[in-house]
């Protein structure tokens, strides 16, 4: 789907710094909020083409209830999401498609792929993880952070600073007797993950039922 359609959209935790990201990024393109909703406010409009959830855990219910009644694809980036919470969402994707992840910049995706191709060259070496986010970031460590550490498929400890306005820093380290190497991700605003969220949304809106990750987008937009 080309990017210059317009699309409606629903936003779950459109109040939130991430939300007015998005908003902001979306109506460049002429995109509608036919659906919004944030702690104690509702505005509903319109059938959304998809629904996009970047709020809390707690809104699952009322986010997975809004993507049943207009059978709307959805894209998620909350943080925090227990086993139960995945397993929900997978338990949608059997209906709709559901695009899940916890980082939507397409740099964090291509360290993974990189992770996942060649970290098995550093098995034998020692490694670590530091992530650095803004004050007012909950979770620690963050849910990149240890998506890193699982495209390894080892363990590494994971060190995490909550500082000032961070965007977002990942460094993964790895070391031995005679060399160090550092992978790093520096995002410089927010507009970087706005702008992931809207592949996603196009990607969703076209895909077929199942349960996706940001790198399914990133793939198919290498492919196309």
């Amino acid at each position: 789907m080309s990017e210059n359609v317009s699309i409606r959209c629903g936003l779950i935790g459109c109040m939130g710094k991430m939300g007015q990201e998005i908003r902001g990024y979306f109506t460049t393109f002429g995109d509608r909020f036919v659906l919004e909703i944030d702690k104690g406010f509702i505005n509903e409009s319109d059938r959304p083409d998809v629904i996009i959830d970047f709020s809390n855990p707690a809104a699952l219910d009322s986010t997975i209830e809004f993507c049943k009644k207009y059978d709307s694809p959805l894209v998620i980036g909350t943080t925090g999401l227990n086993e139960e919470n995945l397993a929900r969402l997978k338990d949608l994707s059997k209906s709709v498609a559901v695009v899940q992840s916890y980082n939507f910049a397409d740099g964090i995706n291509i360290v993974r792929e990189i992770l996942e191709m060649f970290g098995r060259y550093f098995d034998n070496w020692d490694g670590a993880i530091v992530e650095i986010h803004h004050n007012q970031k909950k979770d620690a460590p963050s849910g990149t952070a240890i998506m890193l550490k699982n495209s390894l498929g080892r363990e590494l400890p994971i060190s995490s600073l909550r500082v000032g306005g961070v965007f977002g820093e990942h460094t993964i380290i790895f070391s031995n007797a005679g060399e160090v190497v550092r992978i790093s991700h520096t995002a410089l605003s927010r507009r970087a993950f706005a702008i992931g969220v809207r592949k996603a949304a196009l990607f969703a809106i076209q895909a077929e039922k199942g349960f996706y990750s940001y790198r399914d987008v990133l793939r198919n937009s290498v492919n196309h």
